[in-house]
């Protein structure tokens, strides 16, 4: 299981990568790509959006079941990778590479508040 420690990582299974911009980049892990098998559908929060920190903020979806992603901290939506739409199961053949959405945080983006590759290896056993 590739578990990249360039990323910092969400307990609900989330990847979120910091951008030179500030902005926050965030996607799906491979554990969490796994655990839902091969996926049929992805819906993304619409670019505009204000979230709130741990709302959801899109659906990733397979034929046994659906899972939300959520927002790792308040912000706008400023992009979406709509090329899911049409190739939801792109996540699972490369899922650090499928991003879903990028927020610009309107509070602070703290790393201590999640895991790092180290600590979220132990959390999924």
């Amino acid at each position: 299981m590739l578990i990249p420690d360039t990323l910092t990582y969400a307990e609900t299974h989330e990847w979120i990568r910091q951008e030179d911009d500030g902005t926050l980049t965030v996607g799906i892990t491979d554990f969490g790509q796994d655990q839902l098998g091969p996926l049929v559908y992805v819906q993304t929060p619409a670019v505009g959006s204000v979230l709130r920190r741990g709302a959801d903020a899109g659906v990733v979806e397979s034929n046994k079941t659906a899972s939300d992603v959520h927002a790792p901290v308040a912000g706008e939506v400023v992009a979406v990778n709509d090329a899911l739409a049409n190739t939801p199961e792109a996540i699972n053949g490369a899922p650090y590479e499928q991003w879903i959405f990028r927020l610009r945080p309107t509070e602070a983006f703290d790393e201590s508040q999640f895991l790092d590759a180290a600590a979220y290896t132990r959390m999924i056993g």
